[in-house]
């Protein structure tokens, strides 16, 4: 159960007035009190123009009930997306610093505990596999910080990377992937066998037609 409180603030004609209601706890956010107070106030608004703070009270224990179930299943699928192994496929636009780029998709790698290779060629690609979260924080760090540079020398983002794939692992998927490799091709037959290598091959068959594009 959270702390919290409820306050009933009687209006002088009560019961034929509802009471007037506020919710505050530190373990629910603050829309999740808004919407059992509104509960309450709807509830309150349909009872009899009689004494009701005991049945909001069991009404308050209900909402509270129902918030910590719909709280527990999104703990729990959260806490299963970190366990779970994923594996993803990205498409960057180009890499012009090639030292300074893959260092740091390195370094991502490393810091997110992420098996990944970088595949260049025509089309540069990026495995990842790891926890769900973690390949959307390093998703989020390729867009938001200054890995390459433009055309002219300036330093800049990765604005146009493509998540071409990204679901959970199958168990004999990426049994290749170890630390974070480089790795280049010039056809794609290569490309095909670079997949192949990692055990792969289904996930490039659905690649393919993003590829060709």
């Amino acid at each position: 159960m959270y702390e919290g409180f409820v306050l009933f603030h009687l209006h002088p004609r009560y019961p034929s007035c509802p009471p007037a209601i506020s919710v505050s706890s530190t373990g629910l956010s603050r829309t999740q009190c808004h919407n059992i107070r509104q509960k309450l106030l709807d509830q309150a608004a349909a009872l009899p123009p009689e004494p009701m703070v005991h049945q909001l009270v069991e009404g308050l224990q209900q909402c509270v009930q129902v918030t910590e179930k719909g709280r527990g299943a999104e703990e729990e699928v959260k806490e299963r997306e970190e366990e779970e192994q994923w594996t993803a496929v990205l498409q960057l636009d180009h890499i012009r610093s090639r030292n300074r780029y893959i260092s740091l998709l390195r370094r991502w790698s490393q810091q997110l505990q992420l098996n990944g290779t970088i595949l260049l060629g025509r089309s540069i690609l990026v495995i990842l596999q790891g926890a769900r979260p973690n390949i959307k924080e390093f998703c989020r760090l390729l867009k938001t910080v200054k890995v390459d540079v433009d055309s002219s020398g300036k330093k800049c983002k990765e604005r146009m990377m493509k998540v071409l794939i990204e679901s959970p692992s199958s168990p004999s998927c990426g049994h290749g992937l170890q630390g974070f490799v480089e790795k280049s091709y010039e056809s794609l037959a290569e490309l095909s066998a670079a997949f192949q290598e990692i055990n792969m091959t289904e996930l490039y068959q659905q690649i393919l037609p993003s590829l060709s594009d």
